[in-house]
């Protein structure tokens, strides 16, 4: 017997264009913790990096991130470094590597990654698309073509977020129903 139920399409996607050492970023963490309490996975928060010059520690925490995605605790590892800036700035590598750690990841396997670059491709592609797309800081919110600069002020900024997205759940919704 058949599923009679249409396939379930795919869900929206929200790019966060992020740099684990900036402020505005962390600033940032309650919109996106709220967006993902409220869509959970009707909403794909895609993590993007965008490292900036000014921050010596940010592309080494792009990649730090990379790999706590591949060991599954990707999110959770970006808001406890975000929560701790001022650590960052401080020490560096070996501040990613504990906060690995403290999470209960692999942090040899950090340290290896960091040392190793595996994953400075994805940080590069994710930079290079930042830059074409016109993304000038962080954070930036893309959603459905639509470009979200935080960098300058997060007021209003879930709230639109929430607007494309619920208009693109309901427009998911409608064609189920055909």
């Amino acid at each position: 017997m058949s599923d009679p139920s249409p396939a379930r399409a795919a869900a929206p996607v929200l790019d966060v264009w992020c740099e684990l050492q900036c402020p505005d970023c962390r600033d940032a963490l309650d919109d996106v913790r709220a967006l993902r309490a409220r869509y959970g996975d009707r909403l794909e928060l895609r993590l993007r990096h965008f490292p900036l010059e000014k921050h010596k520690h940010s592309f080494a925490a792009a990649q730090a991130a990379e790999e706590a995605l591949e060991q599954g605790r990707g999110w959770e590892y970006v808001e406890a470094v975000l929560g701790r800036v001022e650590e960052l700035d401080r020490e560096g590598e070996p501040f990613l590597v504990e906060v690995a750690r403290e999470l209960g990841l692999d942090a040899e396997e950090f340290d290896t990654a960091l040392i190793d670059g595996r994953h400075i491709l994805i940080v590069d592609a994710d930079q290079a698309e930042g830059k074409a797309i016109g993304v000038s800081g962080t954070p930036t919110y893309v959603i459905d073509g639509e470009r979200l600069d935080g960098g300058k002020s997060q007021d209003g900024l879930r709230a639109r977020v929430e607007e494309i997205a619920d208009r693109l759940l309901a427009g998911q919704d409608r064609a189920g129903q055909e």
